[in-house]
């Protein structure tokens, strides 16, 4: 199938919005998902954007029932290790189910990986769903593997209140 895999622009930020959410519905999170297309126009697309993007695009020929030619993506943004310095992290990658299993998602990883090394990266980092075994399969045939499992961290968040009062002084 022929697909082209470009970066994002403040005009794919509707799309992006829309596949957010439908790998958010996919993820059984969707009651999680505040982001709208107005925060990926600003947040991304500022003189000092919170992320980097790249979509994955069909010609019209093969669009969706629904006429999305975008049907993929991966949101990404550059992070420090103190231990490997610089590395890129993969927030999100995504292609809609009827595309899957066509090197889409292959594709829009390389590139990642790609973006990441041109810019001194040395490692790539992303979490994935402990049930979602065709995404873990599919990430271990890269050559990526399991730091859980690995080295036995574990990924923390702290949000809203708890937040709120970690930040006051």
């Amino acid at each position: 199938m022929d697909f082209t895999i470009r970066a994002a622009n403040l005009e794919d930020c509707k799309d992006i919005a829309r596949m957010t959410l439908e790998l958010a519905e996919y993820e059984k999170v969707s009651e999680h998902v505040k982001v709208t297309q107005k925060d990926l126009e600003q947040d991304g697309f500022c003189k000092n954007p919170f992320f980097h993007g790249i979509v994955a695009e069909v010609p019209d020929q093969h669009r969706t029932k629904d006429g999305h030619v975008k049907i993929g993506f991966a949101l990404y943004f550059y992070s420090y290790s103190s231990w490997k310095g610089r590395s890129v992290y993969m927030e999100d990658l995504y292609v809609m189910a009827e595309f899957r299993g066509k090197g889409i998602g292959k594709a829009l990883m390389s590139k990642v990986a790609q973006l990441g090394m041109a810019a001194g990266c040395n490692q790539l980092n992303f979490t994935v769903l402990d049930w979602n075994k065709a995404s873990m399969d599919f990430y271990m045939s890269q050559g990526c593997f399991d730091v859980t499992a690995n080295f036995g961290y574990h990924y923390m968040k702290c949000e809203g209140e708890a937040l709120e009062r970690l930040a006051q002084p």
